[in-house]
């Protein structure tokens, strides 16, 4: 009994210490960084700055805001810092270019939408927020402020999209934001959508409310009564409702998208969604009465999502309209043509007209903003935002590694993970024909096919790609909604599954399909109480809607397999789907959607799920585990904030390593998910729909900032309770592979080109300290057999090659080592010393024919050691530098290359050495000097200029480079010219030591 006693408490001790979470100055010198794609996200806010023409802002849905100061030829974030990254509106102080508005949540209503935390201000055009308040409104879809005061604003508040709460309607504020007042509430159900304030009058002000409620399955959504637009003519203390000539609710009113004519404030425009009623109306007395324009849908249609126009400002008959194509008129709405958009139908939300130039607009769309300064005739691009919205995110087994996902509006895309000219740019990505929605799957055995959406199979090689879906599936007999998951079975990489609300199974690359679980979804449901004044007993006998949402095939064993549905319910089979068992935990209610099953990597019966619940209007965070098989669940959500979860993964190689993707971060497990903590370090808040980890990282695919990777996690497996007391840390380094950072010798790509970034160049070497260190730092690199490669001190200085008329972007200066307190990153490009070359040291002359520089060789893959020595302690790592895979260079003949450049370079530097010893004993000597002096002279002339040290230095400089410039085998010449000239440099040198006591005698 006592040794049981003991037992259980060292292993409560046990748990005790390693059920905690550790300090992020421990791994933090790790950065995410953003690869792309360039295309733009959907976009719903958008404004200029009048008097700074060349200045727009954009809010993007879950991109936060970005703003252009060159016409939209580049755009930066400036919202990154926040901790929201889903936006709604954007608006500028009339009266101060410098005051910012911005409203939080994306103000509409559909199936992938995410939800803010109020109205932010920035006093400083951007550099610097603080919030405001509304918080709770999660949706604010409009704000308008007062052109003559920039501290009284509007703000529309749309509210909790999933359900009904009280802040929401019109809110005003008329200092600044200290505070806000409801000015116009209907009821828990209505919110506002839009505002206006007369530009003539401020006095008068319109607002639109909207009674729109989305419904807990994938495209339910109801429209209540209460839906109407608004006037106020004191200053939105007062308000009156009008009716005239509108569409009323009975009528099926729902969203109302308004606009004023600034040079004629009588005159209105509006967007109105009302089924057969609908259109585009107009008002010519101030809203007080409306006439029907147009019944055509192509200018109003889908009004829950498109609901805008706007006025020319010199002309009140000229007007736009944004819907699939922007649309404009110029006699007062009467008759309609394309100004933007098709035949691609682009999806546009927002327009603004640059009241001093309507030749400036600024369209903002699903594919991002976009600029024209010529009225229409050509517009900037969109491929310069990397605010892609994706809904799940898969790699290859291709080196580098490629990221796929499906785009929302704009089709899918295929990125390498790393360029081969120093970025990812254009040149790394392309489409692999999935639609917009789906999983990307590629085949584990062939990186070029492309299996993905509802289904297709894509070959990279020719571009073409083939419907591969069930006949069953083209029939129409089962279900499926825009996620449909599909993925291959991590044991046997021949076989792929697709779902609906049923699971499929291809093993031939769907030549042929296999149905292999029954409708895994709800019979019958019960109506979640967020539904409040919309539901009807009939809801609960409505067709079945579900689908299967994940599926988890098992790392340990090809039959079992977990699937989660959109509608509550996690499935289990353990025979290869011929059996299923519901083992859903009672906590999980209908509709409750299971975003993401992970099996465990080592044990069949351990599984975790992320359930996402936003569509039950709660915003908890909510993730189980089973150890038993699903027989019981336990919910781990211990330090997660009130945060909706989309994802959980754990990491193959750590046990109870676990990371998770919420609606606005990452976040990381070291327990099991006993408790999390934040992974975001410096990346922006956005919704992470998705996370894979391949290899040594950890890929995310966000919905509205693109891809982003956190490149080698190792740290974080290798943390421990032990390593967190400790005053210094060496972690082990990763395995590495020799991969050229820049292979580009054409005309680089300019700047303003948007571009990803690429992994850091070189061994990542990470290390922790406790306490800033005493005494310098140092960090020594050594091969197998024991030979100092490289030796790095954190008092050493940066030196700098000397300009020789080289392209910039080959310097690329060494990193300095760190003493500092806290944890570091130290790259080590894998190359021996560098030359250290004075800036003053007439080097142009020696290298005027050879670029770059010369630097130093690349090491030979194989086995390396790293010691860190931190106040006289020392610590040491052994890692693998392996060759780049896509080199095909034989072992031997890498080895002659190395030896050849080593040598080469060795002669480079002794020649330099020499040369150096000749400029300075040069200088001493008088022009017009003793017989023995000038003997000397002509003596170091000889040694210089003739056959000397300058030519050697040339020969042997030039003769480096091509041998280091590719991993290609060295050519036949190269190699003899290379031999040739080692040797005539050691000819060389033996003069030269027969010569040099000579020249010290003489020198003195």
């Amino acid at each position: 009994m006592k040794r049981l006693i003991s037992i259980f408490v060292s292993l409560l001790l046990l748990y005790t210490a390693t059920a905690q979470q550790f300090s992020p100055d421990l791994f933090n010198a790790m950065q995410w960084r953003m690869i792309g794609p360039f295309r733009g996200g959907r976009t719903v806010g958008a404004v200029g700055v009048p008097q700074q023409p060349n200045v727009f802002y954009i809010g993007v849905n879950n991109g936060g805001v970005w703003k252009t100061t060159d016409y939209g030829r580049t755009w930066f974030p400036v919202f990154d810092d926040q901790p929201t990254g889903s936006i709604g509106d954007v608006a500028v102080a009339p009266s101060n270019p410098n005051i910012l508005y911005v409203a939080s949540g994306e103000g509409i209503q559909r199936p992938d939408l995410s939800v803010g935390d109020g109205v932010y201000k920035s006093a400083d055009a951007g550099k610097t927020w603080v919030n405001t308040g509304l918080k709770d409104g999660q949706q604010i879809g409009g704000l308008a402020i007062d052109p003559n005061n920039e501290n009284r604003v509007f703000a529309a508040v749309l509210g909790h999209p999933y359900g009904p709460n009280k802040e929401r309607g019109l809110f005003r504020t008329t200092n600044g934001g200290n505070t806000w007042e409801k000015v116009l509430y209907i009821d828990e159900n209505t919110g506002a959508v839009q505002v206006a304030i007369d530009p003539k009058n401020p006095s008068i002000v319109y607002a639109d409310l909207w009674a729109g409620r989305q419904g807990p399955w994938e495209n339910g959504r109801w429209s209540g009564s209460e839906s109407g637009l608004y006037k106020s003519t004191d200053g939105g203390n007062t308000w009156k409702h009008l009716i005239e000539g509108l569409p009323t609710p009975q009528q099926g009113l729902g969203r109302i998208g308004f606009t004023i004519a600034p040079t004629n404030t009588n005159r209105l425009y509006a967007t109105v969604d009302a089924g057969q009623f609908g259109g585009i109306y107009r008002s010519d007395d101030a809203g007080e009465h409306w006439k029907k324009m147009t019944s055509d849908e192509r200018f109003w249609g889908r009004g829950d999502d498109f609901a805008e126009v706007k006025v020319d400002p010199t002309n009140e008959d000229i007007v736009y309209t944004a819907d699939v194509v922007v649309w404009k008129s110029v006699d007062g709405a009467n008759k309609w043509s394309a100004f933007r958009g098709a035949p691609g139908g682009d999806d546009y939300h927002r327009i603004w007209i640059n009241p001093n130039n309507p030749d400036i607009i600024l369209l903002a769309a699903d594919q991002g903003a976009i600029i024209t300064v010529n009225g229409g005739q050509t517009f900037s691009s969109w491929y310069n935002q990397p605010t892609a919205q994706f809904y799940h995110v898969s790699t290859d087994n291709a080196f580098p590694y490629n990221v796929y996902g499906g785009q929302q509006e704009s089709g899918s895309v295929g990125i390498a993970s790393r360029g081969n000219d120093g970025q990812i740019s254009f040149r790394e990505w392309h489409p692999v024909a999935v639609e917009e929605y789906g999983y990307v799957a590629a085949d584990p055995k062939n990186p070029d096919i492309i299996y993905g959406g509802k289904i297709t199979k894509y070959d990279k090689r020719t571009g073409q790609f083939q419907n591969i879906a069930p006949e069953a599936v083209r029939s129409g007999k089962y279900r499926f909604l825009r996620t449909a998951p599909v993925l291959f079975s991590p044991i046997d990489p021949s076989v792929l599954y697709f779902a609906g609300n049923v699971i499929f199974k291809t093993k031939d690359g769907g030549n042929s399909w296999q149905t292999i679980s029954p409708d895994l979804t709800r019979e019958s449901w019960d109506i979640p109480a967020s539904v409040g004044v919309y539901t009807k007993e009939e809801m609960k006998k409505m067709p079945r809607r579900g689908v299967v949402y994940t599926i988890a095939p098992s790392f340990k064993d090809i039959n079992t397999i977990w699937a989660g549905t959109d509608d509550g319910f996690i499935q289990v089979t353990k025979d290869g789907g011929k059996s299923w068992k519901n083992v859903t935990p009672p906590a999980i209610t209908a509709w409750s959607k299971i975003s993401m099953i992970e099996a465990s990597h080592t044990n069949t019966k351990i599984a975790y799920a992320a359930v996402n619940r936003i569509r039950c209007d709660d915003m908890q965070p909510h993730i189980y585990k089973t150890m038993d098989g699903g027989i019981s669940w336990k919910e781990i959500v211990t330090g997660l904030p009130n945060d909706p979860i989309n994802t959980v993964k754990e990491d193959p190689l750590r046990p109870g390593l676990l990371f998770a993707g919420s609606e606005r971060a990452v976040y990381v497990s070291f327990d099991d998910g006993e408790h999390w903590q934040s992974l975001r370090i410096n990346m922006p808040a956005t919704s992470i729909r998705d996370l894979v980890i391949k290899d040594d990282d950890l890929v995310v695919g966000t919905h509205g900032r693109g891809f982003w990777i956190l490149d080698n996690i190792t740290p974080l497996r290798q943390l421990s309770n032990n390593l967190a007391k400790a005053k210094a840390v060496l972690y082990k380094p990763q395995n590495t592979y020799r991969v050229r950072w820049n292979m580009n010798t054409d005309t680089p790509i300019p700047q303003e080109e948007p571009a990803g970034q690429n992994p850091p160049d070189g061994a990542m070497i990470d290390y922790y300290l406790q306490d800033a260190a005493t005494t310098p730092v140092v960090l020594t690199i050594s091969d197998a057999k024991g030979n100092v490669i490289r030796t790095f001190s954190s008092s050493d200085t940066l030196y700098t090659i000397p300009p020789v008329n080289i392209p910039l972007y080959w310097v690329r200066p060494q990193q300095l080592l760190s003493a500092g307190a806290g944890a570091h990153r130290f790259l080590w490009d894998m190359r021996y010393e560098p030359l250290n070359i004075p800036a003053s040291y007439p080097i142009a002359a020696v290298f005027k024919n050879t670029s770059p520089v010369p630097t130093a060789p690349y090491v030979m893959p194989g086995v390396y050691t790293v010691k860190l020595t931190v106040n006289g302690v020392s610590f040491t790592q052994q890692f693998t530098i392996k060759m780049d895979p896509r080199v095909k260079t034989s072992i031997a003949q890498l080895q002659l290359q190395h030896d050849l450049s080593l040598q080469c370079y060795q002669s480079l530097k002794q020649s330099l050495e020499a040369l150096k010893k000749i400029h300075s004993t040069q200088a001493l000597l008088p022009v017009a000097g003793t017989e023995k002096e000038k003997q000397l002279l002509a003596t170091l002339n000889d040694f210089e200029k003739h056959n000397g040290f300058a030519q050697s230095a040339a020969v042997c400089g030039t003769l480096f480079n091509i041998l280091q410039e590719s991993d290609m085998p060295p050519t036949s010449q190269t190699i003899v010219a290379a031999k040739e000239a080692i040797a005539n440099f050691k000819i060389l040198q033996a003069k030269w030591a027969a010569q040099k006591t000579f020249i010290d005698m003489a020198e003195k």
